[in-house]
């Protein structure tokens, strides 16, 4: 219900131009009336503006994402055994992790109910690769949720329309209005759903790098602290590791391709960056529930989960928890494929440099793999195999990579991305970090 008591809101939009605070009582108007739609998108995309130039204060923030949570329900994971912990992370390309995390972590003995999106932009959805699985559900009901986190160990679902409404309708503006990048903003849009997610810690996989939404060390680092410090602040357990995004991650890029990547890896194979960061922040999830007691006893504990077949049959479990169809994660060959492809040829030799993972994601989503805007379809079938990695030598026409596709306008939008992706130098580049930090 709309209120319908009329709000100065105009004098709130001028205080936060003006670079001064605002009130604990006019952030609760504020946020509730962006969430009942008392207070009409321009007026908000003014105030949005006006935070993405001023910032919000510690406090403010604080207040801010109490509000937000406040704007509707919370998820109650009470009568479940268990540490539970959440991951999340700011978006990335090729970014199969949560897929690989999520029963890896639980086979080590911890609940992982997690919250997550989809595509948008150059970057890669996790509800959109697990649709790719024929009848998995992500729209769950909280009964549903709590049943598939039973059943499993582990449950990736979408946030439902009564969990932080603010949230949606702020994310929604954000896109539109060129307000993405405001720090302040993205964490009370994480952490607002974590909190009313309801786990018990919370680990961020910030990504700093050219596919990143934040590619400097500076503005990742600053998004990263103010997470860990809001989530703590707010009683969540939080801690953040900053990852590489420079390159893409793992062989795959794409929604189907990379569900098979993911498979790989809870089998024990698959590319080694994408295992060994499976390894590194399974080590951190499990460091946070307090079930070993060192990052090497944790990396033990989640490789031996992955070799020994115990994330990969919990992964099976939770698939079909959720509705999806075990044949096709039992023979990958099964899940949606592209009807046609392109080998895209080294134009010169010489040495990968790297492979520029913005320009990647942008080719993936030229294809179908993400969207542009929220409301595009997704194509499952489509997307990127990588046949080099950073370092690699080639010579002239070798292959480093097939593109995958339906749409012949779409692939030539696609190639233009690849030609200027690859970086091919005469000297080997410097070793790819992956891991550049951690906050806590």
């Amino acid at each position: 219900m709309k209120s319908s008591s009329p709000r100065p809101v105009p004098r709130w939009i001028a205080t936060k131009r003006d670079g001064l605070a605002l009130a604990p009582d006019v952030i609760d108007a504020f946020v509730e009336g962006a969430a009942d739609g008392s207070i009409p998108d321009y007026q908000l995309s003014a105030m949005l503006m006006a935070v993405l130039f001023r910032g919000l204060t510690e406090p403010e923030l604080v207040r801010w994402t109490q509000a937000m949570i406040a704007s509707g329900d919370t998820l109650s994971l009470e009568g479940i055994e268990g540490f539970k912990i959440d991951k999340h992370s700011t978006g990335g390309v090729g970014d199969k992790l949560s897929l690989c995390l999520a029963p890896a972590v639980a086979a080590c003995g911890v609940r992982v109910p997690m919250l997550a999106g989809r595509a948008l932009g150059h970057t890669g959805g996790t509800l959109d690769k697990l649709e790719a699985i024929a009848g998995f559900q992500v729209a769950l009901s909280p009964a549903a949720f709590r049943k598939a986190l039973r059943q499993a160990g582990w449950v990736i679902a979408g946030q439902t329309p009564k969990l932080v409404p603010a949230d949606r309708v702020f994310y929604a503006l954000r896109d539109a209005t060129g307000t993405v990048e405001s720090v302040p903003l993205i964490a009370s849009s994480i952490l607002s759903k974590k909190i009313a997610g309801g786990a018990d810690a919370l680990l961020m996989d910030v990504k700093v790098g050219k596919g990143a939404f934040m590619p400097s060390m500076a503005k990742a680092r600053e998004l990263a602290a103010t997470i860990v410090k809001l989530g703590n602040a707010a009683g969540l357990e939080t801690r953040a590791v900053l990852t590489d995004m420079d390159d893409p991650l793992g062989r795959e890029v794409g929604n189907a391709n990379e569900v098979a990547e993911a498979i790989e890896v809870l089998k024990g194979e698959g590319p080694a960056d994408t295992r060994a960061l499976t390894v590194a922040l399974g080590a951190q999830m499990l460091l946070l529930a307090r079930t070993v007691a060192s990052v090497s006893e944790g990396k033990q504990a989640v490789a031996k989960a992955l070799d020994d077949g115990t994330a990969w049959e919990l992964f099976r479990k939770g698939v079909a928890a959720q509705g999806g169809d075990l044949r096709q994660v039992d023979e990958p060959s099964r899940l949606p494929r592209a009807r046609r492809s392109w080998v895209f040829e080294a134009p010169r030799g010489g040495v990968v440099g790297g492979i520029d993972a913005r320009r990647v994601g942008l080719a993936a989503t030229v294809l179908g793999a993400g969207r542009s805007r929220k409301e595009d379809a997704v194509d499952p079938g489509v997307g990127i195999t990588f046949h080099v990695r950073r370092g690699a030598r080639v010579g002239r026409k070798e292959p480093l990579c097939t593109v995958w596709y339906n749409d012949a306008r779409r692939l030539e939008a696609a190639r233009v991305e690849l030609d200027a992706a690859f970086s091919l130098d005469a000297h080997a580049p410097a070793p790819r970090r992956l891991l550049r930090g951690t906050l806590s």
